[in-house]
């Protein structure tokens, strides 16, 4: 199947819950993907459909809730 965006009646208006979209390109800035969506992409990348999450961080993981300090 050939997909051309330039022929697509939606294009701009759905892009951005397109398939397309999702495997060929992201929004800028951080992606924020949630368990069911990381269970999927695995999924999805162990059946060779995707590939695999290459990510490497340049610093610590930012812990989620309130700084320990604050915590007390």
């Amino acid at each position: 199947m050939l997909i051309d965006c330039d022929g697509c009646a939606v294009r701009d208006l759905a892009c951005g819950e397109c398939v397309v979209s999702v495997l060929l390109g992201g929004p800028p800035g951080v992606v924020d993907v949630d368990e069911g969506e990381q269970r999927a992409l695995e999924v999805l990348a162990d059946s060779g459909l995707v590939p695999r999450l290459r990510l490497v961080p340049l610093g610590p993981p930012v812990a989620d809730g309130p700084p320990a300090a604050a915590a007390r």
